[in-house]
């Protein structure tokens, strides 16, 4: 099993962050199971919670997930908090193609009645609520905590003790005040932040299971290609996600060349 994991960072293979994050991913898989890290190299890669920089990640994600379908990968998998790119890719793909967001909140779902997200600053908290509610999760979200801090900082803390310090007893604040709103469950936003996470042995705090959506994202992506082969289907082609077809597609790839739509008809 071939595993494609989309970053939406630029970062080169010593990057402490990328360095954290391979090995998180090499645990994570099932003996016999591959998964690869792919940065984002044509934007960048900053500052997504801003919509224009969003905007201009998202191309290079969708694009990827049509070479990941054509290279023989077997999943595709955003691992953006705000999912860059995820519709648009399953409409172009096959293959599974699954988020960090929609995995970790079904996987919230079944740990407890409810759940409270921790963000790493406000910029990012009417984008993740917007996504909540497209995903009919709005009932079960039972607060919003935020963090002071960034990406950046969120990065440089794989390499600087005393800031990771900083960083994760906020985290640890944060969760309190979330148990003390009734929280069952905790998401942290963030994947930089859930590999921060998941490197310090963060998975409960308090009795409150912490969602390491990462790790989740993986075993979700081993099963959806599991169950695609048993059974040949995973994603619905039925109006979301359905390709363009007939002259429709001849036209597309008369423009946009024939790597468009990888097993479209």
């Amino acid at each position: 099993m071939k595993l494609w994991y989309q970053s939406t960072s630029r970062h080169d293979d010593n990057n402490p962050y990328r360095v954290a994050l391979k090995k998180i991913l090499a645990r994570a898989v099932d003996p016999g199971s591959e998964i690869e890290i792919h940065s984002i190299t044509e934007t960048a890669g900053i500052a997504a919670d801003y919509r224009v920089m969003e905007y201009l990640d998202t191309r290079q994600a969708i694009f990827n997930a049509a070479q990941a379908q054509k290279q023989g990968y077997d999943a595709f998998l955003v691992g953006n908090i705000l999912e860059c790119g995820l519709r648009e890719a399953r409409e172009m793909t096959d293959i599974p193609v699954l988020g960090l967001t929609e995995t970790s909140l079904s996987f919230a779902g079944a740990m407890g009645a409810n759940f409270a997200l921790i963000t790493i600053n406000e910029k990012f908290t009417p984008r993740l609520v917007e996504i909540i509610h497209r995903y009919g999760f709005g009932q079960r979200l039972a607060g919003i905590h935020q963090l002071q801090t960034n990406p950046e900082d969120l990065k440089r803390a794989f390499a600087e003790p005393q800031l990771r310090r900083t960083i994760l007893a906020q985290f640890t604040k944060a969760a309190q005040a979330a148990s003390a709103g009734g929280a069952e469950v905790l998401i942290p936003c963030g994947g930089v932040l859930t590999t921060l996470l998941i490197e310090q042995g963060v998975h409960q705090i308090e009795r409150i299971p912490v969602v390491n959506g990462i790790i989740e994202l993986v075993k979700f992506a081993e099963m959806a290609v599991k169950v695609r082969a048993l059974t040949g289907r995973f994603t619905s082609k039925r109006l979301s996600y359905a390709p363009p077809t007939g002259e429709t597609l001849r036209r597309i790839r008369e423009f946009y060349g024939p790597d468009i739509y990888p097993g479209a008809e």
